[in-house]
C-alpha cells in the first residue's frame, strides 16, 4: 500500500512538472516573440534623461500618444489607431521604465516632460498635440505647463491620479499592490490570458456588463489590449513609478496651461476616479469636460464618439 501510494505521487508530481514545464516553454517562446516583434519596430532616441522608445508613422499634424499604466508604445498605438485614425503624423512613446525605454535616477513627470521635448527636437517637430490615457495624463499636464509653446491641443482620457489626489482608490477591481504583481511575471501573465480572459477584462476595467453589445472594433480593442501587455516583465518598472505623479514633490500649475484641451471620464471609472476629471477641467482655462455617466476606464461603448471628437478637436 504505502510502495503503491509512494509510486502515485511520484507520477502525479512528474506529471506536473512536465505540465509546468511546457507551461513555461510556450509562455516564454510566445514572450520572446513579441519581444522581438517590439524591437524590430521601435526606434530609441537620446535624451538628457536616458533613452526614449518610441515609434513614429503617417502624414500630418503631429500627435504625441502618451500610453496608461503597464504600457508602452505598442498600447499608445492601439489608442492612437482606435480614438485617433489617420490623417495624422503620430508619435507614440514608452515612458519611463517602459520596454525600452530609461528609468532615470529622478524618474519624476517633470523629468518626462523634459524627456518628450528632447524626442521633439531629434525629430524636428516644434509643436504637437497630445492624445494621452490614465497614467499617460500627469506626464502630458507637465509637459504642456513646462514648454507652452510646443502643445497645441491635449486630449485626456480616464486621468490618473496626480498632485493633490492620493495613489489608492477605493473600489478597484483590484487592490493596487496587486497590479506591479500581475505584471510580474511573463509566464503567470500568458496563463492567465489563455485560461482567465474574462478576469484579466475586469482588472483592466472591461467589466462584463460594458462588454454587451460592443462593435466588433471595441471587442477587439478589448482584446488587444489584454495581449499588448506581454511581456509583462519588460513594463514592471513602469508600474512601479507611476507613484511619481503623486510625489511629494510634484505639484501642478494646471492655471498656466495654455492648450485647448478635452477632458474625458466616466462617472462609472473603477481604475481612476471621475473627479480628477472634473479637477483638470475646473483648472485648465481652455478646457472643456467630456462626462460620461457608462463607459468605465477604456470609455467602452464610446470610442466612435470620441474619434469624432479628437478630429475636430485638431481641426478647430
Amino acid at each position: 500500500m504505502l510502495v503503491g501510494s509512494l509510486r502515485f505521487f511520484l507520477i502525479s508530481g512528474a506529471v506536473l512538472a512536465l505540465v509546468a514545464l511546457a507551461i513555461s516553454v510556450l509562455a516564454l517562446g510566445e514572450t520572446r516573440a513579441r519581444l522581438s516583434q517590439i524591437e524590430a519596430e521601435h526606434a530609441l532616441a537620446e535624451t538628457r534623461h536616458g533613452q526614449i522608445e518610441y515609434v513614429s508613422w503617417g502624414e500630418g499634424k503631429p500627435v504625441l500618444v502618451v500610453h496608461g499604466a503597464g504600457g508602452g508604445f505598442d498600447q499608445g498605438r492601439l489608442l492612437a489607431r482606435t480614438i485617433g485614425g489617420d490623417g495624422f503624423k503620430w508619435i507614440a512613446v514608452s515612458r519611463f521604465g517602459y520596454l525600452g525605454s530609461a528609468m532615470p535616477p529622478i524618474p519624476s513627470t517633470a523629468a518626462q516632460a523634459e524627456a518628450f521635448v528632447d524626442l521633439l527636437d531629434e525629430l524636428g517637430v516644434e509643436r504637437v498635440s497630445i492624445l494621452a490615457m490614465s497614467g499617460g495624463v500627469p506626464p502630458s499636464l507637465k509637459f504642456a505647463e513646462m514648454f507652452p509653446d510646443r502643445v497645441d491641443r491635449m486630449m485626456l482620457l480616464s486621468s490618473a491620479p496626480f498632485t493633490p489626489f492620493a495613489p489608492e482608490v477605493e473600489d478597484r477591481p483590484l487592490p493596487t499592490w496587486a497590479y506591479p504583481a500581475l505584471l510580474g511575471n511573463d509566464v503567470i501573465y500568458w496563463m492567465l490570458t489563455k485560461v482567465a480572459r474574462a478576469q484579466l477584462a475586469e482588472a483592466f476595467d472591461a467589466r462584463a456588463d460594458l462588454r454587451k453589445g460592443l462593435s466588433s472594433e471595441e471587442e477587439r480593442f478589448v482584446r488587444d489590449l489584454i495581449d499588448t501587455f506581454l511581456p509583462a516583465s519588460r513594463r514592471l518598472a513602469g508600474v512601479s513609478n507611476e507613484g511619481a505623479a503623486v510625489a511629494p514633490a510634484a505639484s501642478y500649475d494646471l492655471e498656466s496651461i495654455r492648450s485647448k484641451v478635452l477632458v474625458v471620464h466616466a462617472r462609472d471609472d473603477r481604475l481612476n476616479p471621475f473627479e480628477i476629471g472634473e479637477a483638470i477641467a475646473a483648472r485648465v482655462r481652455q478646457s472643456r469636460f467630456l462626462a460620461f455617466d457608462r463607459g468605465g476606464h477604456l470609455l467602452l461603448g464610446r470610442h466612435a464618439e470620441l474619434r469624432e471628437e479628437f478630429e475636430q478637436l485638431l481641426a478647430n
